[in-house]
């Protein structure tokens, strides 16, 4: 696994927009302020041509223009580092126009972002063997203050620090709107983590994941090379994390008996579930606990759910391809990541 180089002081941010651009509020304003922060933070910046574009279906222009953008932008010397714009729908049909061949030979350089950019935080691990980080996007650095969570990130970011703890509330009703756009996070819910086996668990291996709505899609096509991945990396095992936005619960229990079947947990060591967006709606008796855990208990592995990761705040930030560890003490956990 290679790792790329994390942002030193005074370095270049760059940005993209491979799925949504920021043209609509709250997106516009925040991700404006982002950059000034990180301009006054002292780090320059450099905005891809789609960072501020709408004319696509589900992302923020062509398939083709994405994928010529975030190739671009990882191939080329204009930045250190790359932020994702934001999430959207329709981010797998840049791929074709993504030269991963081309990536995989290149200097590695840090990619961050989530949801549809599972697109490519999962293949930049899989295909490239370069290390990615499913973590905020761009806009979310515009809220003032700044939450714990995205210091957090940007602690990582930056390579300060790399074990996380769970944190103790979450956002179950966001104050970010169109009047709103630099609301910070409203985490005001209690966390409550759910174990299986129940108790204290342990467990390691190599992080590997992302947004379930995405990772489904991806199953059999010509970019599924997990089965591959999974062998390769078999003696540390795979640490899977996992959270869905539109997703409800029979569409997760779909989706995981999809990956299943498909033979994507084999060397499976354990797995990170985060809070699906659609929290505590149950359908035909189904949760979105049993949801998951009919499915992979067969594996006899621990199982975390519940995790600071995904779509609801505020998030983990985890590095795709690193040596994950995670340790339970009744309600709280903590998440490492080791680069080698």
């Amino acid at each position: 696994m290679k790792y790329p180089k994390f942002l030193q002081p005074n370095g270049t941010i760059g940005f993209v927009a491979p799925s949504f651009g920021c043209v609509i509020e709250p997106y516009y304003s925040a991700f404006n302020n982002a950059l000034k922060k990180f301009e006054n933070m002292g780090y320059k910046t450099h905005l891809g041509p789609n960072c501020f574009q709408d004319c696509g279906i589900g992302i923020s222009n062509t398939p083709y223009e994405c994928g010529k953008e975030l190739t671009n932008e990882l191939l080329s010397e204009n930045s250190d580092c790359i932020i994702s714009c934001g999430g959207g729908e329709l981010m797998c049909e840049i791929l074709e126009y993504v030269d991963f061949n081309a990536i995989a030979h290149s200097t590695p350089k840090w990619f961050m972002g989530y949801s549809d950019n599972t697109n490519y935080t999962f293949l930049s691990a899989t295909l490239c063997d370069i290390a990615s980080i499913y973590g905020p996007c761009a806009s979310s650095f515009g809220m003032e203050p700044w939450h714990e969570s995205i210091d957090n990130t940007w602690k990582l970011f930056t390579g300060q620090k790399f074990t996380f703890n769970g944190y103790t509330k979450w956002e179950s009703e966001s104050l970010k709107c169109e009047n709103n756009p630099l609301a910070s996070i409203n985490a005001t819910s209690p966390s409550v983590i759910h174990t299986y086996p129940s108790g204290n668990i342990q467990m390691e291996g190599r992080l590997l994941g992302g947004c379930l709505d995405v990772l489904a899609g991806l199953v059999g096509t010509k970019y599924d090379k997990v089965t591959d991945f999974a062998e390769k990396y078999s003696s540390d095992g795979i640490l899977w994390y996992l959270e869905a936005c539109d997703l409800n619960v029979l569409s997760i229990r779909r989706a995981m008996w999809q990956l299943d079947n498909a033979g994507w947990f084999k060397n499976c060591s354990g797995f990170i579930i985060g809070r699906p967006m659609h929290f505590d709606e149950p359908i035909m008796g189904l949760t979105q606990y049993n949801a998951v855990v009919d499915i992979i208990s067969k594996y006899g592995v621990p199982i975390l759910m519940d995790a600071d990761i995904g779509h609801i705040n505020p998030m983990i930030p985890l590095i795709c391809g690193s040596l994950g560890k995670v340790v339970t003490q009744g309600n709280s956990y903590s998440i490492e990541m080791i680069l080698k």
